[in-house]
């Protein structure tokens, strides 16, 4: 766990877990983990609550997860099939995204007004996704604005800018939305 204190990050407190932890989101003390093929919930100590969600059709079906604000919605990117699903709390799915200029989806990341951001690592770019997650609404960045290999996509309410991390660098690239 990372804390942030006197505006620096420091290391917290670490959580052995009996799988590989690929991607993580917490929502009000549940800690979801993904491990390539399954989605788990935790709590924030470590105990295993329950599976909510398995893919074993490959080796990245379930990659990275975000929780949108209400809790209770969890989005769960795909890098095989090329899709976003969206799963209800208990692990149903309730929706499949996928889009032609969207391939290989890393990261996700829901907004403050809903919306979902998703990292194209295939595709080189980030889109806006509407709060179902059943419809693109925008490409905020592409190859042309150095988008290459996006793995991590964040935003700030603070500077309304999106922060996105890349593969095999420490550089992050920030941008502001229109």
């Amino acid at each position: 766990m990372i804390t942030v204190r006197n505006n620096r990050l420091e290391e917290g407190r670490k959580l052995q877990l009996p799988q590989t932890c690929v991607g993580t989101a917490h929502h009000e003390g549940a800690l979801y983990i993904t491990s390539f093929t399954a989605l788990y919930q935790y709590t924030l100590t470590g105990t295993l609550v329950k599976k909510l969600y398995e893919d074993t059709t490959g080796s990245n079906t379930v990659y990275k997860c975000a929780v949108n604000l209400m809790g209770d919605k969890i989005y769960v990117t795909n890098m095989v099939k090329h899709t976003l699903l969206t799963l209800g709390m208990d692990g149903t799915v309730i929706s499949t995204f996928s889009d032609i200029d969207l391939k290989v989806q890393r990261g996700v990341y829901v907004t403050a007004d809903r919306t979902l951001l998703v990292c194209g690592y295939g595709s080189n770019n980030i889109i806006q996704v509407d709060s179902e997650g059943k419809k693109k609404l925008v490409t905020l960045a592409t190859e042309k604005d150095g988008v290459k290999k996006p793995c991590s996509v964040t935003y700030s309410c603070i500077t309304d800018s999106v922060i996105v991390g890349f593969e095999s660098t420490d550089n992050v690239m920030v941008f502001n939305v229109p």
